[in-house]
């Protein structure tokens, strides 16, 4: 049952992959100067799904400890790291809705939206590394 929180986990950092990689395209066009199509409504679907995921397995994580340990907040910088990646996904989540509804020429928003999620994108790299470090002392 406790793998169940690092397989999804996993998945949802490889659809932001590609949710990110959708962005890129969009920033090479606007930024760069490189003409590309950019999947708008693909990278919004993408993007919701890897945020969701992350939610959701972040609440999954907090419920398999408690359920296999008793206690919770027992694996360091892994679930400090996750609580740091909150804020991100909220903002993101909510710059993606509110672009994706009102649509219009913007440049400032965009380029806010797509760091933060290149950040949160780092951030989950560092959760597969704590991630597996947290399977190794507690699990395997």
């Amino acid at each position: 049952m406790l793998w169940f929180h690092p397989v999804l986990q996993l998945i949802a950092t490889l659809v932001a992959i590609y949710a990110g990689y959708l962005g890129m395209e969009r920033f090479l066009a606007q930024h760069v100067g490189i003409r590309t199509q950019f999947l708008w409504k693909r990278h919004v679907i993408m993007g919701r799904i890897a945020m969701l995921l992350w939610t959701a397995g972040m609440a999954g994580g907090l419920i398999f400890a408690r359920l296999q340990w008793n206690v919770n907040f027992i694996t360091g910088d892994h679930y400090k790291n996750a609580f740091g990646m909150i804020p991100l996904i909220v903002f993101g989540m909510a710059s993606g809705v509110y672009m994706d509804r009102k649509k219009s020429r913007r440049t400032l928003l965009p380029l806010l939206h797509g760091s933060c999620n290149l950040i949160l994108l780092i951030m989950a790299f560092l959760q597969v590394r704590t991630g597996w470090q947290v399977l190794k002392d507690f699990i395997l």
